[in-house]
């Protein structure tokens, strides 16, 4: 980050960030496949395309799962700890093309299965909401694959990864499908509590905060990255780097003191412009997220 001197600052939100981002290898599509893409999600004109699986991004949260992602903090009397934040499936939205979904039902008949159909209501837990459904909304969405809105206390969540595992028993294209695969609607958002930090003993009340991140699925923003600045820019990746899952928006709970904010202004208007494209995007795919509902109600972050 750069402050109005010019030199780099960072702050414990953006090692919060960094520390907590998925960094997924990519592969390319076969030339035979370029042409075949969907031209209003992917209008590109290229010989090579690079692409995730989301089984490889859902990898890079097994390890946050077990033990938690380490977060560097630095207290404003000098002394640093480390903060473990586990990472929970707070909403997920996969809307893919319907040739995606014949082979995912082909991919299913094939395989072994346990009588019940991939595409079909699945939940009748009023904790959780699950969906899956074959209707093409339109162009622009494609059609519907999976919607999950966790409903649960925190208490009682699973860490994402188990809740990936699961989901998959049931939609196996969590597992099968590509980011090449997915329209620009497609996204999630990963929930973050913290669980302890090293060293104990001491009470820092403003390292209970939680955090909401939202990430887009699809390769059509893959190519841009923000950079370290603040996010106001953007850049090109470069071909056979990793491919930046960074979140476009964000939500907090329980934010209060100096640890995060610091009285520092670029932090403040950033923490306010990722809440206010997470409210947007909610607003244009018209869905309720529960867990940004509740952030918002009870954070004061966002208000004037």
């Amino acid at each position: 980050m750069v402050n109005g001197k010019g030199s780099m600052k960072k702050s414990n939100l953006d090692r919060f960030l960094h520390c907590t981002t998925p960094l997924v290898p990519p592969q390319s599509l076969p030339k035979g496949e370029i042409r075949s893409l969907n031209g209003l999600w992917h209008p590109w004109e290229r010989e090579k395309v690079e692409f995730f699986r989301l089984s490889d991004l859902w990898d890079c949260y097994d390890e946050w799962s077990a033990y938690g992602a380490s977060v560097p903090i630095h207290l404003s009397n000098g002394e640093s700890l480390v903060q473990y934040y586990v990472p929970y499936l707070s909403a997920l939205q996969i809307f893919t093309s319907h040739s995606s979904l014949i082979r995912l039902r082909e991919e299913s008949e094939d395989g072994e299965s346990d009588g019940r159909y991939p595409f079909s209501d699945s939940s009748s837990d009023e904790s959780v909401s699950v969906e899956g459904l074959e209707n093409n909304l339109n162009d622009r969405l494609g059609y519907l694959y999976l919607q999950y809105f966790e409903l649960s206390s925190p208490y009682t969540r699973v860490p994402l990864m188990d809740k990936i595992n699961e989901l998959a028993q049931r939609y196996p294209g969590l597992m099968s499908l590509r980011s090449v695969d997915l329209s620009p609607a497609s996204w999630m958002s990963v929930a973050w509590y913290p669980i302890y930090h090293i060293p104990m003993g001491r009470t820092i009340k403003d390292l209970s905060t939680c955090f909401l991140t939202y990430h887009t699925l699809s390769s059509s923003f893959q190519d841009m990255d923000p950079e370290e600045n603040g996010g106001d820019k953007e850049r090109m990746r470069k071909e056979g780097e990793d491919i930046t899952l960074s979140p476009f928006g964000m939500a907090t709970h329980k934010m209060q003191g100096n640890v995060w904010l610091s009285h520092d202004q670029d932090v403040q208007e950033r923490l306010v412009s990722l809440y206010s494209v997470a409210d947007s995007w909610l607003k244009q795919l018209r869905v309720q997220h529960h867990d940004f509902n509740y952030f918002c109600t009870m954070s004061t972050t966002y208000r004037g």
